[in-house]
């Protein structure tokens, strides 16, 4: 899993509420196991008309916002269904940072086993910061992970909170795996001494 220590991007504004999985990335699109190619169906339903044209109205469509690696949105977002193919559509696409009000539990917890960084703040912020994305390619912040603060384009500084383990895991690229491989050294320690105290296994 990529690193997540410092991040300067464009920042898209989706002033949605309620925005839940399925509108992230359609079930149709469920059907591969791979993290990448997933990026060209998120928020499918809205991106694109029914011929298949782009809808061009929509954020992520328009041209200061096509490279945009964080997401300002609405209030609980994530919600609906626990597909981990949601934090995959996005980290595809170039979404690093998700910042709203709320988010639902299970997006949550996949996005940082997946290298994306959910920052909740009260609305009064999000409010600030989603105006702040508003400037198009002026909208640019900066998430820094270790200092726990978003700078804005205008020099502002929102402090956010975060689990200690998880800054942790984050900054050291650490998913549940690489968690794992940690104690590689007392796995393996623990194996040789099982195979020599019970050979017969």
């Amino acid at each position: 899993m990529e690193k997540f220590t410092t991040l300067t991007g464009v920042a898209a504004p989706l002033p949605i509420r309620n925005v839940d999985t399925d509108m992230i990335i359609p079930k149709q699109f469920l059907k591969t196991i791979l993290r990448s190619g997933l990026g060209k169906s998120l928020f499918f339903e809205m991106r694109y008309d029914q011929d298949g044209t782009e809808n061009p109205d929509f954020v992520l469509n328009k041209p200061a916002y096509r490279k945009a690696q964080i997401l300002v949105a609405g209030d609980n977002f994530g919600c609906g269904s626990s597909r981990e193919h949601a934090p995959w559509a996005l980290l595809d696409f170039g979404i690093r940072c998700v910042i709203a009000p709320d988010f639902a539990d299970i997006f949550y917890n996949n996005c940082f086993q997946n290298g994306i960084l959910p920052i909740r703040l009260p609305q009064a912020d999000v409010d600030k910061l989603m105006d702040d994305a508003q400037r198009g390619a002026n909208a640019t912040l900066t998430i820094d992970l270790d200092a726990q603060e978003i700078r804005g384009p205008d020099g502002g500084v929102i402090t956010f909170d975060i689990d200690p383990f998880r800054k942790h895991c984050l900054m050291n690229g650490l998913d549940n795996i690489g968690l794992t491989l940690e104690k590689t050294d007392k796995i393996d320690a623990y194996e040789t001494k099982a195979a020599e105290n019970r050979p017969w296994l």
